[in-house]
């Protein structure tokens, strides 16, 4: 029998260095210009603390990837997470909070817009004891800085919004700029949803308990490179959080989208039906079989776009994923078909059994979708 391992009393390795206290996480897409500068400012604002870098990309195509390993086989404190198949900004920061043993984490911006200068003052907060510390544009001596005035009204509605599912008072509920200790997170984590960019937000609603929070204004400084990642995604993905959070996550934020998708692919359906049948002159049969495929067309591309924007499928993939999408609508069908016959002859009420078969069809379809068309890698 091997004897039981045992490591020394003092480990060589670890005898004169300090713990870590502090772990940066800098989710990138694209921002190579941007990842030595934003180091060398992180290094001059965080002097004096151990402190380690987690770059996690979502697949950078202008040799992002290649800078930040170049860097990190120089500093042991800087790290990469290369993520495949996968995309958003939530989901990546809480990726890179779960891969550090730091007690403190810190969520920054790579494109240089956030003022790292006031890291340090944010750490202190948490040491001091704040679950949260937050980089505020809002509470006095804040600042949007060169914003326009209407996106300063919109993002301030959206703040307000917000205070629906906050459970503690924030001036900045939209910042991404924030610290917080690491348990807080992994507290909340089983109930995060991970959607869109809003991560403070998702982790002040899905905390079991209301955080403690602390702010430090700062003034938000324009792009220094690379171009901006925010889209007309962004709104619906806010509100999509904000629907999540309000209903305790019942229904999946992706299945809502499903189905609303549904929704504009039957008025497809129904608008083609019309003018294949009585524009064109097409028989029933025929203008119907056009009609569904076109609607099927319509739900898969917008779905690939729209709901599936994280594992949106192209090229090869997009042909492939229409084939098995059209073949669980295929399915869906029949299973819709064979409910409302069986709740028709049960209750004799027809909407009953086609609302029956409808609600099957459609989790049938979002269920058998996400698995099979747009499974992760």
């Amino acid at each position: 029998m091997n004897a039981p391992l045992r490591l020394p009393a003092r480990p060589y390795a670890l005898v004169d260095i300090r713990p870590l206290a502090l772990a940066v996480i800098i989710p990138t897409l694209n921002e190579r210009d941007n990842v030595a500068p934003l180091l060398q400012a992180l290094a001059r604002a965080l002097a004096g603390r151990e402190w380690e870098a987690i770059f996690v990309d979502d697949g950078s195509t202008d040799g992002t990837q290649e800078a930040i390993e170049a860097i990190a086989r120089e500093r042991r404190d800087v790290r990469l997470i290369r993520r495949h198949g996968r995309r958003g900004l939530s989901t990546a920061i809480l990726e890179g909070m779960m891969a550090t043993t730091a007690p403190v984490v810190a969520s920054i911006d790579a494109d240089m817009q956030h003022d790292e200068a006031i890291l340090p003052r944010l750490h202190d907060a948490v040491l001091a004891g704040a679950d949260v510390a937050v980089g505020t544009r809002y509470a006095k001596g804040g600042s949007c800085g060169e914003w326009e005035a209407s996106r300063v009204r919109k993002s301030e509605f959206a703040t307000r919004l917000a205070a629906v599912v906050t459970k503690t008072r924030v001036s900045d509920p939209m910042s991404g700029f924030f610290v917080a200790r690491r348990d807080a997170v992994l507290d909340a984590v089983p109930n995060m949803s991970g959607v869109g960019f809003k991560i403070l937000l998702d982790l002040l609603a899905s905390s079991p308990r209301p955080l403690a929070v602390a702010e430090v204004p700062y003034t938000f400084r324009p792009r220094q490179a690379g171009e901006s990642k925010l889209d007309s995604m962004v709104a619906l993905e806010y509100l999509l959080l904000l629907l999540d959070k309000v209903t305790g996550g019942a229904i999946p934020a992706r299945m809502i989208l499903f189905l609303a998708v549904g929704a504009a692919g039957l008025i497809v359906n129904l608008g083609a039906l019309d003018m294949l049948l009585n524009g064109v002159g097409l028989g029933f049969r025929a203008a119907q079989t056009m009609a569904v495929a076109l609607s099927i067309l319509f739900n898969f591309a917008l779905n690939n776009w729209l709901t599936y924007n994280d594992r949106r499928l192209r090229g090869l993939a997009w042909l492939r994923g229409l084939a098995t999408f059209t073949l669980v609508c295929g399915i869906g069908a029949i299973a819709q078909v064979g409910i409302s016959e069986m709740v028709y002859d049960e209750r004799r009420v027809w909407w009953v059994g086609g609302l029956a078969g409808a609600a099957v069809g459609a989790v049938w379809n979002y269920a058998a979708s996400s698995f099979v068309t747009w499974r992760r890698a």
